[in-house]
């Protein structure tokens, strides 16, 4: 089993930055991939991004592509998101989860474990 906590979010006005960490506990992550989700209210949980075991090959959101960077330290059992340029679209609440599948994916419903989320709320 793995536990995945989230923390980093908060308060920013648009066009600011947050950096979100995700500290795995449990099992070492370094063979899954790792990816952030969010989920505005009233909509579907969506990918934002994932990364590779490695950290060799990252996936982004058309929308996030430029201002977000995903990245993770094995050694800390750690995995980040880097936001910046935030904009008010960006609210939601974000998630991390990690899939063991050695195969990508950025479809919610195949990752095997996941975070309880942390709160972004960008303000105009």
């Amino acid at each position: 089993q793995v536990q995945l906590v989230e923390s980093g979010g908060g308060l920013v006005q648009a066009g600011g930055s947050l950096r979100l960490s995700c500290a795995a506990s449990g099992r070492s992550i370094s063979n899954y991939y790792m990816g952030w989700f969010r989920q505005a209210p009233g909509k579907e949980r969506e990918f934002v991004s994932v990364i590779n075991r490695n950290g060799g090959s990252t996936y982004y959101l058309d929308s996030v592509k430029g201002r977000f960077t995903i990245s993770r330290d094995n050694a800390k059992n750690t995995v980040y998101l880097q936001m910046n340029s935030l904009k008010t679209d960006d609210t939601a609440v974000y998630y991390c989860a990690a899939r063991t599948s050695i195969v990508y994916s950025n479809n919610p419903g195949r990752y095997d474990y996941w975070g309880q989320g942390t709160q972004v709320t960008v303000s105009s």
